[in-house]
């Protein structure tokens, strides 16, 4: 393929998927198209968002005040490179610090940051694949050091698997899009940035590189390591430089916001960075983002003007009600980006070592009465997930669940799979199943208590309990530590992201992979997933993509349920806030345009 046809192929694309675990836990980061969304609910300033949802809500700006923003969870760690740190939170608590070379707008089209950019990024061969990306001359760190290719590089090798002798001791939660990359070199003072993959690697989502929609959510400052005494040519010294960032809150900006404060229970306040460079300066004083678990609090908080908006990863209904029928306060709901699934853990033993019981398991799960259950009164046009890396709305998309049963609720079914393999007991309440005289289980069944989650738990509980399963429902504050330490049985969650979906089988199936939590392992996956890096154009990439999650349903390992519906809410008091569906950051993605409405 020649590099303007590749180039205009990978930019006409309107598809979802993800990379970061999400929803109200860890993250990853994807789901649905927002160009395609309904204007349910449309409030004034959201009601053209369908069609002009990059400008939605736009108003003129006054100087100066304070914005509260509400995230639904607290994040779990500093900065989000670790399993543990990487969730949405993190990502959304720490954006606005690190510059980023590109980004998915709310229309799908991918736009690049000309803030950081001088220009637009050259794909300069294809054997081997080589990218160059020009930096601004202006764009700088907060100290006045300039953002350079030393950064891109150490972004890179920290987020390389260990395997590959750049960093020793880094954890980084994903690392198929950089094991791939065989040098990051720099010139004319490091604003030139060079990125040679290795040979027989094909990259037809090059132009994100450095996106936010990365690992990171952008790029890490290579100084600040050097400043603390590490060689960022040293694998050891990078290692403990990731475990810096992990452990300690961003005193560094090469954004538009500086972090004031840090405190990981309670909130994130941002300040406007005076060394700046971008052409749109942030106008308020003081981004507050508070973490409010308890959504009950945001009621009394908005009418007493100490929360001001929010784009939570979950969705309770009777909050959405009442926050959408308070005066002065705009709300609008449409498909999210995070979709839910249930997985098991493998290291179980009875999960491990029987196939047929995980499948029945996922039989008698009935997804559509569950998003029925939490959504249907007030978003009937919610999605079923049939595919783990696209959504109904992907040119892309396959039912990988059709004709399996999974996901339908026939217990019947589910039955008959688990007398055929010898197990006893289906039919006799929860504990009463068996298998060569010994109960199986109890198995634990664990998720955060988001409102929409908490009725998914109990009616899950309820399916296993009509094949004779005993599930203990074990609600978790900390999703990514409990997925880490692999302290469940059964998993719900969510995964959330962008349009890009090349690797992905990589972080969710691979052998060994930090990012699959319940430790599958499939000889036939791991070489499809070697396959799909050599991959030249998203078509075959999607192809292998469905090869990997055949085997994967058969195996029953990761069970998906449905796409996320969200919501934004914002004082009308405030500009230029709306969704953003094709991000993890969600409304959050340009929130230094966000300001008091002038009057």
């Amino acid at each position: 393929m020649a590099l303007r046809e590749m180039r205009e192929t990978t930019m006409r694309r309107r598809w979802f998927s993800l990379a970061v675990a999400a929803g109200a836990g860890t993250a990853l980061v994807l789901a649905g198209c927002a160009a395609e969304s309904s204007d349910t609910d449309a409030a004034p300033g959201f009601e053209d968002c369908v069609e002009n949802p990059n400008e939605c809500n736009t108003a003129d700006r006054a100087d100066g005040g304070t914005m509260v923003w509400a995230l639904d969870q607290a994040p779990d760690g500093y900065f989000p490179w670790s399993s543990e740190g990487g969730s949405v939170y993190t990502l959304q608590a720490i954006h606005g610090i690190l510059p980023y070379f590109g980004q998915f707008m709310p229309d799908g089209e991918y736009d690049y940051n000309m803030d950081v950019l001088a220009a637009e990024p050259e794909l300069l061969s294809e054997d081997p694949f080589v990218v160059e990306f020009q930096l601004d001359e202006a764009a700088e760190w907060n100290d006045g050091t300039p953002i350079s290719a030393d950064d891109v590089r150490i972004t890179w090798m920290m987020s390389t698997s260990e395997g590959e002798g750049h960093c020793e001791g880094c954890r980084p939660r994903a690392t198929g899009n950089f094991d791939v990359i065989e040098d990051v070199s720099g010139s004319e003072d490091g604003k030139t940035v060079t990125i040679t993959y290795k040979d027989g690697i094909a990259v037809p989502e090059w132009f994100s590189f450095g996106s936010a929609h990365n690992i990171i959510g952008g790029i890490a400052p290579a100084h600040v390591a050097e400043q603390q005494g590490w060689d960022i040519d040293t694998p050891s010294d990078l290692g403990e430089y990731f475990e810096y960032l992990n452990d300690n809150p961003a005193e560094f900006s090469g954004g538009p916001y500086l972090l004031e404060s840090f405190d990981i229970d309670t909130q994130v306040v941002k300040v406007p960075n005076p060394n700046w460079y971008g052409e749109v300066q942030p106008t308020l004083d003081r981004l507050v983002m508070r973490f409010l678990t308890d959504e009950d609090t945001w009621l009394p908080a908005l009418q007493n003007d100490e929360l001001h908006g929010g784009s939570p990863a979950g969705f309770a209904e009777d909050v959405v009600r009442q926050v959408r029928d308070m005066e002065g306060v705009r709300v609008h709901i449409q498909p999210g980006p995070s979709w839910e699934h249930l997985d098991l853990n493998l290291d179980n033993q009875w999960l491990g070592e029987h196939q047929e019981l995980r499948e029945a398991i996922f039989v008698a799960v009935d997804a559509e009465d569950i998003a029925d259950r939490n959504f249907a009164a007030i978003f009937p046009d919610y999605q079923l997930r049939t595919n783990h890396v696209h959504s109904e709305d992907s040119e892309f998309h396959v039912d990988h669940l059709e004709g399996t049963g999974q996901g339908t609720g026939d217990v019947e079914m589910a039955r008959e799979i688990l007398e055929a393999a010898g197990f006893e007991g289906m039919d006799e309440g929860p504990g009463g199943l068996t298998y060569d005289g010994e109960t199986v289980g109890p198995f634990r069944l664990r998720s955060t208590s988001a409102p929409a989650r908490a009725t998914a738990q109990q009616l899950i509980q309820g399916y296993l309990a009509e094949i004779g399963i005993e599930a203990n429902i074990e609600p978790t504050d900390d999703l990514g530590g409990t997925l880490v330490a692999q302290d469940y049985d059964l998993m719900q969650y969510g995964w959330s992201g962008s349009p890009l979906f090349t690797g992905i089988g990589s972080q969710y199936w691979e052998t060994g992979s930090s990012s699959n939590y319940g430790n599958y392992s499939n000889d036939e996956v791991d070489a499809l997933i070697e396959q799909e890096q050599q991959a030249p154009t998203l078509e075959e990439s999607a192809a292998l993509h469905d090869q990997m999650m055949e085997l994967v349903v058969d195996d029953a390992y990761v069970l998906p349920l449905y796409d996320s519906p969200v919501y934004v809410f914002v004082s009308e008091d405030y500009a230029n806030v709306r969704d953003n569906t094709n991000t993890s950051l969600r409304a959050m993605y340009e929130h230094h345009y966000w300001g008091e409405a002038a009057q």
